[in-house]
């Protein structure tokens, strides 16, 4: 753990505020899942004829209890099938999400063949589709789907179609059919992604509405190099923003296995393990949307204070509220000082190990 680390928590700034004055967060928190068991159909998006997988938690009292499961929509890399997506989007959707990752085909602007690509447009077909599964008796997710939450999820391409979503923005190669943000779209956390615009290359300012954004990224990923995430962060308008990078993974680090899509681009090999992606991932994503959209306090806890701690997987850079509004509090000093002390207890006692 470096010490860069050690110290970034105790210098947040006024950037930050802590959930209550006064008290610092607790000193650990369970980040297990929520869910141990999951199941999936497939079902056809009515408005765009896209075949989708649909992940949701299965309890043994799924229909007998009062269940309410936010809708989460997985927009997929380029030229990546969903299928590949089916190790994560399982681990999200144990957080307590239904999550949905369609197959989206479209003319590929590089050769005019088809492949398949996402667009803003999908956020309002796959809620319109989630709406009729849920009052749809027959469907597995029949009543249990909280249609008023919407979050999102992106990789590669698909984190460049979610922001743009969120920003309400209409781009080159990523704006073929008419699209407004719908007021049930509440948070998106992209993995390998970032916003440019492809025309004139220049960065697109996020005006986010402060609906909360996390971008994770991984270390090697040569193809959206980890510069283009960082700026466009910066281009987040509006805090809550998050930002966490994973050692050792490339640009693959989310799918099932390293390159499904064969191109080739990706130059670096990872050097964590897939499977240990894929689970630092999925797990950052379903406490973010925990915290965004369900207001989770003890998820809100681990994505923004603690986690980076007890993960040594990631780094982490984090906006929770804006300056003017984030006095520096008493909470927040008893936070950064515990979290020091817990890093200098760790070292000493691997230093007294060895």
């Amino acid at each position: 753990m470096s010490l860069y680390k050690i110290l970034s928590v105790a210098t947040l700034g006024t950037a930050l505020i802590g959930l209550s004055m006064g008290k610092a967060a607790a000193v650990t928190f369970s980040n297990d899942l929520l869910f141990q068991n999951v199941a999936s159909y497939t079902t056809t998006i009515a408005d765009n004829n896209d075949l989708a997988d649909i992940y949701y938690p299965n309890p043994s009292n799924l229909k007998t209890s009062n269940y309410s499961f936010p809708v989460v929509l997985l927009l997929q890399g380029s030229n990546i099938d969903k299928s590949f997506y089916s190790n994560y989007a399982s681990l999200v959707a144990r957080y307590g999400f239904v999550v949905v990752v369609p197959n989206h085909i479209r003319i590929l602007p590089q050769g005019n063949v088809e492949g398949f690509l996402p667009e803003p447009c999908q956020i309002n077909a796959v809620l319109s589709q989630m709406q009729a599964e849920n009052a749809n008796p027959e469907t597995p997710v029949s009543g249990v789907v909280n249609t008023l939450e919407l979050g999102l999820l992106g990789h590669s391409a698909g984190g460049y179609a979610g922001l743009a979503g969120i920003a309400n923005a209409c781009l080159p190669f990523f704006c073929e059919s008419d699209y407004s943000r719908p007021q049930e779209l509440k948070a998106g956390a992209f993995f390998g992604s970032f916003l440019r615009n492809l025309s004139t290359q220049e960065f697109v300012p996020i005006n986010n509405s402060r609906i909360p954004v996390a971008l994770l990224h991984g270390t090697l990923d040569s193809i959206n190099t980890i510069d283009n995430a960082k700026l466009t962060y910066e281009q987040i308008q509006e805090p809550p923003k998050l930002f966490v990078t994973i050692d050792g993974a490339n640009h693959y680090g989310i799918t099932n296995i390293n390159d499904p899509s064969r191109s080739g681009f990706e130059k670096n090999v990872p050097t964590i393990a897939q499977d240990v992606a894929i689970e630092t991932i999925a797990r950052w994503s379903g406490l973010f949307l925990r915290a965004s959209i369900l207001g989770d306090k003890d998820a809100l806890n681990y994505v923004y204070f603690t986690g980076d701690i007890q993960d040594e997987n990631v780094t982490v850079t984090k906006q929770l509220k804006s300056v003017s509004e984030a006095p520096l509090t008493l909470g927040l000093m008893a936070i950064s000082t515990w979290s020091v002390l817990l890093r200098w207890k760790r070292w000493l006692q691997s230093w007294h190990d060895r």
